[in-house]
């Protein structure tokens, strides 16, 4: 919860001013009243307008976040009939998530492969490259957060970011963690929706070994390790709070934890409480590629989501093929020059990104659409994911509500 006591000057001296006015007003209505033969004072009632206090204004906004995009060789060949077209149409696949999605005033997902496009090859794993129209797609489909600080940013080198960034101009979406240059490094992306400020920060723990250009660091927002990798937390924690300083709410992409590992790692639990104490109000992890719990951390201050899984992607083991989606209420109250801000309602669902035998036929469904024939026993492998996943270390987290 944020308390910004921000008493501003103008409204101090209007009200002073209008209050002064109403006090002359009403001693001239008085002298003006008095009764002829004993003097008595008339009493007069000030109007409503004059005693009533203003009622607080509260501003409300949703925010949906899911997990990683991972474009593997199969989901962009899917999306093209495996290459006998030229035209990319991921919308089939995606479309039944992101109408979800769209339902809510903010969408985020991390974009975990680079968007270079089709002019620097498209190619999978281990070097990822994949088509723009995919982040068209998202964008079209209701998406308007994304983050690009991932350990895959630096598959294409600056060509791939350059290219991707260029896109993401493009489109009407907030997107953060690379860069072109210092000065845009150094920005901090904001947003106002229905009246709630927010800023959105994007950072990962490293890029698989791979280095930016000698003496352009700021390149991937890399909070590093002091080992393989410049140490830059302090720089991260300072980041958010001059965030702070700026949006009511600070939105924290964290690309970080053990892969494969649904268990909160030791350093998770340190940065994430760090970046707390720096301001963060909602922090939403990736990586992993499995989930990992939810939970209120820093006595209740900030809602972590510490891995949402994939979002889609052709990786075979089922822990990898189920992803999550949470979304998160922001209440903003402002009564004079008090203002109040709460994260809240914070719940959680699960999803499910298919492909067949054949890595084809690519679909993302919630749970709450699937069918044995899809997954079986889905129902009680829901059951196991959000029991001794999910609320592992939090059973206060809301469960579905999210696709509904």
């Amino acid at each position: 919860m944020k308390h910004k006591n921000n008493i501003r000057k103008t409204i101090a001296i209007v009200t002073s001013v209008a209050a002064a006015l109403s006090l002359v007003a009403v001693g001239v209505y008085l002298f003006t009243n008095k009764d002829n033969n004993d003097n008595q004072v008339t009493a007069v009632t000030p109007s409503p307008s004059t005693t009533a206090e203003s009622k607080p204004q509260v501003y409300r906004a949703s925010l949906f976040m899911t997990g990683d995009a991972l474009l593997h060789e199969g989901i962009w060949l899917d999306a093209s009939d495996w290459g006998r077209s030229t035209v990319y149409n991921f919308e089939p696949m995606m479309g039944e998530i992101a109408g979800h999605a769209a339902k809510y005033d903010l969408a985020y997902y991390n974009q975990e492969t680079i968007l270079g496009g089709t002019e620097l090859g498209l190619s999978g794993y281990p070097a990822f490259n994949g088509p723009k129209e995919f982040g068209r797609d998202m964008v079209n489909m209701g998406f308007d957060l994304v983050s690009t600080a991932t350990n895959h940013s630096l598959d294409m080198g600056e060509a791939g970011i350059t290219s991707s960034l260029e896109f993401w101009d493009t489109q009407n979406v907030i997107h953060a963690g690379t860069a072109r240059s210092k000065e845009e490094a150094d920005m901090i992306k904001t947003g106002e929706v229905n009246g709630i400020t927010y800023a959105f920060l994007s950072w990962t723990y490293g890029c698989n070994g791979l280095q930016p250009p000698v003496g352009k660091e700021w390149m991937v927002n890399i909070y590093g390790d002091g080992v393989t990798y410049t140490d830059r937390r302090n720089e991260m924690l300072e980041q958010i709070r001059k965030a702070d300083e700026m949006a009511d709410v600070v939105i924290v992409a964290a690309h970080w934890g053990t892969e494969y590992a649904m268990e909160v790692n030791a350093d998770q639990q340190q940065l994430s409480l760090a970046m707390s104490e720096a301001g963060a109000d909602i922090i939403v992890g990736n990586h992993p590629h499995v989930i990992q719990p939810v939970s209120w951390i820093n006595n209740g201050k900030t809602i972590c989501y510490y891995a949402m899984g994939n979002l889609v992607s052709e990786q075979d083991a089922l822990e990898n093929n189920i992803g999550m989606a949470g979304v998160v209420d922001i209440v903003k109250t402002v009564d004079r020059d008090n203002v109040e801000v709460k994260v809240e309602n914070a719940r959680a669902d699960l999803l499910y990104s298919y492909h067949d035998a054949g890595y084809a036929n690519v679909h993302v469904y919630p749970f709450s659409s699937l069918t044995d024939a899809v997954l079986p026993n889905y129902q009680s492998i829901y059951n196991d994911y959000i029991n001794n996943v999910v609320l592992s270390l939090d059973p206060s987290i809301t469960i579905g509500s999210v696709f509904n």
